[in-house]
């Protein structure tokens, strides 16, 4: 399902690529920028009204080189672990997805967050991400909870989470900042043991 990886930091593996059948997932480098500001600029607004408002020096390469020694630090403290997502047949960079708010102890738990680009987007290639890093989060990382928010408008992110198996948990009032107001959002849970336990059943069927 996943490379084998290589050392600890803080108790964040330090993959270099999560494989599956459509996609794979690896961890951002300053090589992606041209990538990355092609279809990030080729979706604006397709994704503006889903994100925080981004900053006007958004797709400049030094803010990306910013964004790059963020993940690392966020990767080294344990905090986060990001990941761009390419189509396998062809590396081309289709969207990211975050491991974040990595809570140890007690909690074992972190929460999603993901983009798509616009021109992906409907073809299942999130599903497929998702295939991919869920057994990373439970079995790699070894966490016991995946919590994930939208807002209510959005459907397909609602759709995308209930059929990876997420249950929607509550309705959070005013939860975060997007594109410039403050808005609702509903709460979706993943928990180790109900997801390992489809997954014993679905093999059991075939």
């Amino acid at each position: 399902m996943y490379r084998p990886t290589f050392r600890f930091r803080q108790r964040v593996r330090e993959v270099t690529v999560l494989e599956g059948p459509k996609v794979y997932l690896a961890h951002p480098r300053y090589e992606d920028y041209e990538q990355w500001r092609a279809l990030r600029k080729a979706s604006r607004a397709f994704l503006e009204p889903w994100e925080p408002r981004w900053p006007a020096d958004d797709l400049t390469r030094e803010a990306f080189r910013h964004r790059i020694r963020r993940y690392h630090a966020d990767r080294s403290g344990g905090f986060a672990d990001p990941y761009f997502i390419f189509l396998g047949k062809d590396n081309t960079l289709v969207g990211g997805i975050t491991i974040g708010s990595i809570r140890r102890g007690a909690a074992e738990s972190c929460m999603l967050g993901y983009w798509m680009g616009e021109a992906y987007a409907g073809q299942g290639l999130m599903q497929a991400a998702l295939q991919v890093l869920i057994p990373h989060i439970f079995d790699g990382l070894r966490l016991h909870r995946i919590e994930a928010a939208c807002i209510p408008e959005n459907q397909r992110s609602s759709h995308l989470l209930e059929k990876a198996g997420f249950r929607r948990e509550g309705y959070l009032h005013s939860y975060l900042r997007i594109n410039g107001a403050w808005r609702d959002h509903l709460l979706y849970a993943l928990i180790a043991e109900e997801w390992r336990a489809k997954q014993a059943a679905s093999k059991a069927m075939r």
